[in-house]
């Protein structure tokens, strides 16, 4: 685990593999290993993978003043100059796309492609409102049922349902004892107010958004709406929950292998 300062913030990023640099932006209430770990040995055989910890996840450590896309979006930049890995390719998940969207617009010249999976632009839709402010009621009140609500409402049916019920009670377990909670209660709040659509305006790079079919997170509609805001984007569509690096971890894989490298040819 490597270190570097932002803004006051003493952000922990890791580094794997060798190549062009690409750098991976995790979730609300995820982290550079939960979200990303499963799909790094095949993405380093061909870059140099940076996956910063923004304030609320990992071991990055903060003041607890709060979150904002840009101030999270000045971490994403400091890990990835700090490992030598500009410029590079971009992939955000979720939250993690709101902020690599800020990344693109504000930071042009480290950006080469753009991945969004999962994204959305803003809190406006009032489906997404109830659905964080419920995360919020939940991680104050009942850690165990906002587990619970993660697992349904973050795989497909299908996918769940294989887990069976030791594999689910296993992942739950994981949830509730391996999260950071306060952590990631800053970041609802921040998925409460954030609106990027400004910035994915401005975005000049080539983008590519992923939806998840059985999104019950993110819905499609909304990574949709992100292909309308950016310029010249394209959108394709994983048969997948929200959870698609656990998911379909191979299918993304060939997603990301396939859009960014051919920008290296």
């Amino acid at each position: 685990m490597n270190t570097v300062d932002a803004g006051g913030v003493t952000v922990a990023y890791r580094v794997d593999g060798n190549g062009p640099g690409l750098v991976l932006v995790h979730g609300t209430g995820g982290n550079a290993e939960t979200n990303w770990g499963q799909i790094v040995p095949a993405l380093a055989a061909a870059w140099t993978v940076v996956r910063p910890d923004y304030s609320g996840s990992g071991d990055t450590r903060a003041d607890g003043t709060p979150l904002s896309a840009e101030r999270l979006a000045a971490q994403v930049v400091a890990a990835a100059e700090a490992a030598g890995s500009v410029p590079f390719d971009l992939v955000g998940f979720s939250l993690g796309a709101a902020v690599a969207t800020v990344v693109a617009a504000d930071y042009p010249h480290l950006v080469r492609r753009v991945v969004l999976l999962g994204a959305f632009l803003s809190s406006a839709d009032p489906r997404q409102k109830m659905q964080f402010g419920l995360w919020r009621d939940l991680i104050r009140s009942d850690r165990v049922a906002m587990a619970r609500l993660v697992l349904v409402t973050g795989f497909s049916p299908r996918f769940l349902s294989k887990l069976g019920h030791t594999g689910i009670d296993e992942a739950m377990a994981a949830i509730v004892t391996g999260n950071d909670w306060d952590g990631m209660a800053r970041q609802v709040e921040l998925d409460l107010h954030i609106d990027v659509g400004v910035h994915a305006r401005r975005i000049s790079k080539p983008v590519l958004v992923i939806g998840c079919t059985h999104d019950h997170m993110v819905p499609p509609s909304e990574a949709r709406a992100v292909v309308t805001a950016i310029p010249g984007a394209r959108y394709v569509e994983l048969d997948s929950g929200h959870l698609a690096p656990l998911e379909r971890a191979d299918e993304l894989v060939a997603l990301l292998r396939g859009f960014c490298r051919d920008g290296h040819r």
